[in-house]
């Protein structure tokens, strides 16, 4: 664990935020719309207004956590796990909200919950506050599953249908 504050290279955190600007793009391509709004959802969904500023707050903490860490020795495979959980990340809000793909939405979340899992723990071996920046991520996705696992549950013959 890196006992001191590395010194920041802005390049590679712009890198790194522009990955997680890509991944914000699908939420701005395949917005909620009609169809969400009309699912059942349980009575603790956070309002609407929650997600871009909770999902604007944890990709710069992820993009500035990533940057600490890509440099360090041995980094591999924390970048590598990085690399997963931003790639599911991308994937969700399409087949989800694109898709209207329910269970196959929540198979996507779960390889996002264990590729952040992952990503906080090894970046936890190799900088705490990188570590530590991942925890309201993990968090989050934590919700976000119990979420879209509860609008399969309470939508059955939604989440039954094969999307045109």
């Amino acid at each position: 664990m890196t006992p001191y504050l590395p010194v920041m290279d802005w390049a590679l955190f712009a890198i790194f935020l522009a990955a997680c600007g890509a991944a914000a793009t699908t939420g701005a391509m395949f917005m909620p719309g009609a169809w969400y709004r009309e699912l059942s959802k349980p009575n603790w969904t956070p309002p609407d207004w929650v997600f871009p500023i909770t999902w604007t707050v944890l990709y710069l903490s992820s993009a500035f956590a990533a940057a600490r860490v890509a440099p360090l020795e041995g980094a591999a495979y924390a970048m590598a796990f990085w690399a997963m959980q931003i790639a599911f990340n991308t994937l969700w809000t399409p087949v989800f909200f694109g898709l209207h793909r329910i269970r196959a939405a929540f198979v996507v979340m779960l390889g996002l919950w264990i590729s952040v899992a992952g990503t906080m723990i090894a970046f936890f071996q190799l900088d705490l506050l990188a570590g530590a920046l991942f925890v309201p991520y993990l968090i989050w996705v934590s919700i976000a599953g119990a979420l879209n696992a509860s609008v399969w549950m309470r939508n059955p013959d939604e989440a039954a249908k094969t999307p045109v």
